[in-house]
């Protein structure tokens, strides 16, 4: 037990305890790394995805790559102010969750949750993906191994969110920065080339030659382009999310970790894009011999292939994979606000070790590496499911905040801010929705609907459930209850069966020990041994009644209904009385131990638990294997 505490705490760090939560808390330095990632890396995949999508306009493409990211970037500054609104009224999180509950309704709210959590999932599995897909450009070799590089990597972000907030934040706070300063300083460098050259800078490594068109530019073709490079826009709500992990003031370091966070992003969507026009970068086909990242191309054109690029590179592929660490942050907050109100079950709403929602990071978890086992960890797979969650969070929480302005009667201006922020998250919404829908945001669709679904059958089963248990009846104290039956399933006579045998002893005069005989399991049929074992030793305790024994023989093998139809018969006769189950059970000591049990006992218990009787009790008397094997050891060392 030690050894295992000790390995719980080298892995996730010592616990927590509930006061000191203030400690947890952090400032936007701190903030930054931890719902920033997601934004911040899609400064990497964001214009690939835009670019990917203009291949086959070839050389054309980079006529347009400025204008389309301008205008994803006014899309960035309309966020920006709403949600700067959005922290100032909800400062204890939520986001688009509690904005839509509290304005627009309860189906709007679970609409805009499962929006946010289908986001989550899916910035998870494109983080990871993307920054593994970083990996393999700049190592090819190593394109098998991309599917374990991306659940090795998952595992990596499961056990260090496991471990708190704090301790995520400064996991990830130096590849965050050197992420931001290696790719500022190439973007710096790439400006003051093409200043010296008149806007046409000679690459130190020439970029792969863009291929001929093959397509005339189309407004559709242009649109889709747009819906792709809005994939940039993920993870900007993760602030509002998760206003409740600042320290006080809260809001203020919730403000200033979203400007910075847009701040940051704005120049290096708007730089990566300048720079791929001057030095004639664009997307290779991904997934495909000689593909190269936009990110790789770039920094080889501006600083070459040396430890530069190296160190660059490095942080690129260390964000993009960390990227997913803002869902970590934030979705497990979501799950328990859904839990508070009964959506999800309420082992969402308790706290791990280390003050973190564990329940909710580990679903996260087997979510995303399930997403990735299906789409083989590739990038360009995923992509088309992604952003639709995003924008439909983004505009059920501005059309909320529309309404919070409106039901208080005054700050005309913000709900004008909010208002524009609802209309172009919407717009961008209907664009991305069908631009993207034969490639798969149908599906996106789907498990929006299907969570809703879910959220709903789950509060149906709590609100029946507090419906069956909701009771005023006092204690009736006028009639006292008759004391239990006992019946005690034994295979053989052994110490697991002796010790339920003495339990069932103690608390219930008439004890009734079964035993169930197939002709698959040689067991000894105790009725030639039951006097000597049981009925003396008893009669010399005094007890009134010495537990009977019944052995019922299975023609057919059946070892479980004969149990369960005997029971049911003792039910019947005994109407008002309560008939306790008592099932011995062994506890063994490893954890290994547990795949070589027959695993009987659970399932006897299991099947009295499921399709039991309001009459029948079930009451587990478990052996412990461990202390037994102790005790022999000790007897055997004190033994002259």
């Amino acid at each position: 037990m030690l050894r295992r505490r000790a390995i719980l705490d080298l892995i996730l760090g010592r616990p927590i305890a509930s006061e000191e939560e203030q400690e947890e808390r952090v400032g936007p330095v701190r903030g930054i790394p931890i719902l920033g990632l997601d934004a911040l890396s899609s400064a990497a995949y964001g214009p690939e995805a835009l670019l990917t999508v203009l291949i086959p306009l070839g050389v054309g493409a980079l006529a347009h790559v400025t204008t389309l990211t301008l205008l994803i970037v006014g899309l960035f500054g309309i966020v920006f102010f709403s949600y700067r609104q959005t922290i100032d009224a909800y400062p204890n999180g939520g986001g688009s969750y509690t904005v839509a509950k509290e304005n627009l309704g309860r189906g709007a709210s679970l609409v805009a949750a499962a929006a946010l959590a289908l986001d989550y999932m899916l910035n998870v599995a494109v983080g990871i993906s993307a920054g593994v897909g970083a990996l393999v450009s700049a190592v090819p070799r190593l394109l098998p191994s991309t599917l374990p590089l991306c659940l090795g990597t998952l595992a990596v972000l499961v056990v260090v969110n496991l471990r708190g907030v704090r301790s995520a934040g400064a996991a990830f706070m130096v590849p965050t920065y050197a992420f931001v300063g290696a790719l500022l300083a190439v973007l710096v460098f790439a400006a003051v080339a093409a200043a010296r050259h008149a806007g046409h800078p000679v690459p130190v490594v020439a970029p792969p030659a863009i291929g001929p068109p093959t397509e005339a530019v189309s407004v559709w073709l242009l649109v889709r382009a747009f819906a792709n490079g809005c994939t940039a826009m993920t993870g900007v709500e993760a602030v509002s999310n998760g206003v409740p992990i600042f320290r006080e003031p809260s809001r203020r370091g919730a403000r200033r970790t979203l400007g910075a966070i847009i701040g940051l992003l704005i120049v290096l969507l708007l730089g990566v894009a300048l720079a791929c026009r001057a030095y004639h970068v664009g997307a290779t086909p991904p997934g495909r011999t000689g593909y190269e990242s936009v990110l790789s191309q770039l920094t080889a054109a501006v600083v070459g292939r040396g430890w530069f690029y190296g160190l660059t590179m490095a942080t690129v592929i260390a964000v993009l994979a960390l990227s997913a660490n803002t869902s970590f942050a934030d979705l497990p907050r979501l799950c328990r606000l859904l839990a508070l109100d009964g959506f999800l079950p309420q082992s969402f709403v308790r706290r791990g070790r280390r003050l973190a929602f564990s329940h909710g990071i580990l679903v996260l978890g087997v979510a995303s590496g399930t997403l990735l086992v299906v789409f083989d960890g590739v990038t360009a797979a995923l992509i088309p499911l992604f952003a639709l969650g995003a924008f439909l969070a983004f505009t059920m929480s501005q059309a909320g905040m529309v309404q919070h302005w409106r039901r208080q009667g005054r700050h005309r201006g913000k709900l004008i801010v909010n208002a524009i922020g609802a209309v172009g998250t919407g717009t961008t919404f209907v664009i991305i929705a069908a631009s993207k829908f034969s490639e798969g945001a149908w599906l996106s669709i789907l498990i929006v609907l299907a969570l809703v679904a879910l959220f709903l059958g789950v509060r149906r089963h709590h609100d029946f459930v507090l419906r069956a248990t909701r009771t005023d009846d006092a204690l009736d104290v006028c009639h006292a209850p008759r004391a239990p039956l006992a019946v005690v399933p034994m295979r053989a006579w052994n110490a697991e069966s002796l010790k339920a045998l003495h339990f069932a002893i103690g608390f219930a005069p008439d004890v009734v020990a079964l035993q169930v005989l197939t002709d698959d399991h040689q067991a000894d049929d105790l009725t030639n041994r039951w006097a000597e074992l049981v009925e003396r030793p008893a009669r010399r305790l005094g007890l009134a009644t010495a537990p009977r024994l019944v052995v019922l023989r299975s023609e057919y093998r059946r070892l479980y209904a004969p149990l369960f139809e005997y029971v049911k018969r003792m039910v019947d006769q005994h109407r008002g009385r309560q008939v306790a189950v008592v099932v011995p059970e062994t506890i063994e000591p490893r954890w290994w131990d547990y795949f070589l049990g027959s695993h009987r006992s659970a399932w006897v218990r299991d099947l009295f638990l499921l399709r039991g009787d309001p009459q029948i009790a079930v009451v587990s008397a478990p052996f412990y294997l461990r202390e037994w094997v102790f005790e022999r050891r000790r007897l055997r060392v004190s033994s002259p």
